[in-house]
């Protein structure tokens, strides 16, 4: 059974024609051409954090190609305490097509796959953001023509948007450049297993100047995130220095794209200038979270059910 909980669950070339049927399937919408791919679907989500880009993104796309979804939040059921994971998965698959997810615990989503009949999706785990920096690899691609060889400063905490990009270097080619506090840092082991794919360049800096040096794309997301907020003060102390703004804009290309991956703080880990200003491409982030989960919806249903 072929799932997304990370972006280590598909190969290099996986990713890549994925990346391709969502710039395609995108085009169609577009021109207002809906293929009906995931006609007579039924789809669960389940919601354990507040969510807009999310849920919104993987409704709408999911009606698009014709399929169906329901969400389902803690107030309908209480995932692995009303009844096991184990439980849930194995009735879920007798009910939808698939089973998506947004929770805390990457553990749990790992379970879920582990009983599930049918394909499992991470929208979001503490741990893997997986379709985030899907839509990301895509902007990127529309933007400056290509994905491979990007060099990518990413600033702030070393958190699941970071490990994913530390993922996505383990299968395409990047120079990723990690900029972050000692205290900050993402999972070494992760790290190291990235770069023992021998793909990727990835850095870890202390020094916000150094790591965009050059960049070609900065990005960041909020320091603290949703369940941590009882750690923002800490992290705003930490991480000050790795704020996007136009004096640090200046160290990179000059064509840099700027990208964060939203909710934003605004005026904490990127100022306003910046995020509404022409060289950002948020927004175009924001909008292809719905072409990029299309894409992965309509592969694991073909790998499904060929």
């Amino acid at each position: 059974m072929r799932h997304l909980l990370t972006l280590l669950d598909w190969t290099s070339e996986e990713l890549t024609n994925n990346l391709a049927l969502a710039a395609e399937l995108k085009r169609g919408v577009r021109a207002r051409e809906f293929p009906t791919l995931l006609s007579n679907r039924q789809y669960g989500l389940i919601f354990h954090k507040n969510s807009l880009r999310t849920r919104v993104s993987f409704e709408v796309g999911i009606r698009q190609l014709g399929g169906e979804s329901m969400v389902l939040t803690e107030q309908d059921f209480k995932l692995g305490e009303r009844e096991s994971i184990a439980d849930v998965a194995r009735v879920l698959s007798r009910y939808v097509d698939g089973i998506l997810i947004r929770t805390f615990r990457h553990q749990a989503v790992e379970e879920l796959a582990r009983y599930a009949q049918v394909p499992v999706v991470n929208m979001l785990t503490d741990f893997s953001h997986p379709c985030q920096i899907l839509a990301d690899a895509l902007t990127i691609m529309e933007h400056r023509g290509q994905l491979e060889h990007t060099k990518v400063a990413y600033l702030g905490d070393g958190n699941n948007v970071t490990n994913s990009w530390i993922n996505l270097a383990a299968r395409i080619p990047l120079d990723l450049r990690i900029g972050t506090s000692p205290q900050t840092e993402p999972d070494p082991q992760l790290m190291e297993q990235a770069r023992q794919a021998g793909l990727s360049r990835i850095e870890v800096f202390h020094r916000a100047e150094e790591a965009v040096e050059g960049a070609d794309v900065l990005y960041t997301d909020v320091w603290a995130s949703m369940g941590e907020k009882d750690k923002t003060d800490e992290r705003r102390a930490l991480l000050r220095d790795f704020q996007i703004n136009a004096n640090l804009l200046r160290y990179a290309a000059s064509d840099a794209l700027v990208m964060h991956c939203l909710p934003a703080e605004r005026g904490v880990e990127i100022t306003d200038e910046v995020l509404d200003g022409p060289q950002s491409v948020i927004l175009d982030q924001a909008e292809n979270r719905l072409h990029a989960q299309k894409a992965v919806l309509v592969q694991l249903d073909r790998w499904h059910n060929s």
